[in-house]
């Protein structure tokens, strides 16, 4: 850190006497002190973003914070969970003030929305980084898992995936506006979806690495199953469609991350409501098959997002 602020300084001017129901003791000691509800269980995630990788670096820094938190705050969604409190982990290459003000805009502007609160973390020098780690509630046994879908469910979105892989490309291209581009740097948890889903969904994920990755997870964990998906189903918006090839869409719609939308399975007896969408169907058979406006089967899918398997890719 810079000489003239030290990393005690910089936690107090931003971090310190943030308080929230349950928190007992919050930022300022070695630990902070929490109170669970009776009768919940805890659900506890945690992600790091790296500079370059998982965001721009040209990316503004309340977008950053905002982008942070809503990573965490759609995997508590994703298992039904009530968010309560996070911890803030920053590596920074030096004690920018400006900087991390407007980080803590755009973090605690979503902290707020979502009823989360910071109680501790840590700072250090180093390159970007930004770790959270978000705690919340469900009700005992009420927790959306990965592992239950059932051959015969419907495969079920309530929003439009791709918007945010087509607004990285946008930004990527010059663009500092537009819907996409706001998708992408401000996208929005689904929490209350989350609780609504609670005893309806027989299996739940987020979308963060592209829809076909995250439904295999889905289909892996529950059984070795497989899905036959209509792309002549796929939710869809004006700014997606307005945007790239058709090529392009059914490859951001099908393969591209940071949507951090529900992809839920629900049993065939469920009457939908209008805001949900069916774009597909579980089944026995291992694999996931998609089908174009035609019915004809799409050969040569698109992968979803993999830190390891290609290593000079990156989300940004």
């Amino acid at each position: 850190m810079d000489a003239g602020v030290n990393e005690f300084e910089l936690i107090r001017r931003f971090f310190r006497g943030r308080t929230g129901p349950g928190v007992l003791l919050g930022p300022g000691d070695d630990g902070a002190l929490l109170l669970p509800t009776p009768g919940m269980q805890l659900v506890m995630t945690m992600d790091t973003l790296l500079s370059g990788r998982h965001f721009p670096e040209d990316l503004p820094a309340a977008d950053i914070g905002w982008r942070s938190l809503a990573v965490n705050l759609s995997d508590l969604a994703a298992m039904g969970a009530e968010p309560r409190w996070c911890l803030l982990s920053l590596s920074l290459p030096q004690a920018d003030e400006t900087w991390l003000a407007s980080f803590c805009k755009g973090f605690f502007a979503l902290a707020e929305q979502a009823g989360i609160t910071l109680v501790g973390g840590d700072m250090v020098r180093g390159p970007l980084s930004i770790t959270v780690q978000a705690t919340g509630e469900v009700p005992a046994g009420k927790a959306l898992l990965r592992s239950g879908a059932r051959p015969g469910d419907r495969i079920c979105l309530a929003g439009v995936p791709g918007e945010a892989a087509a607004g990285l490309q946008c930004w990527q291209a010059g663009e500092r506006s537009g819907a996409l581009v706001d998708a992408f740097c401000r996208p929005q948890p689904q929490l209350q979806l989350g609780r609504r889903l609670r005893g309806l969904a027989s299996a739940c994920i987020d979308i963060s690495d592209g829809l076909l990755a995250d439904l295999g997870h889905v289909l892996a964990e529950s059984g070795g199953l497989g899905a036959g998906l209509q792309l002549a189903r796929m939710p869809t918006s004006a700014a997606l469609a307005g945007w790239g090839s058709a090529a392009q869409q059914r490859a951001a719609q099908l393969a591209g991350g940071d949507d951090y939308l529900l992809l839920f399975t629900v049993p065939p007896v469920f009457n939908l409501p209008s805001q949900w969408r069916e774009i597909g169907r579980v089944e026995a058979r291992k694999g996931i098959r998609v089908t174009d406006a035609d019915g004809q089967l799409l050969t040569d899918l698109p992968h979803g997002w993999d830190h390891f398997a290609r290593g000079d890719s990156s989300h940004a």
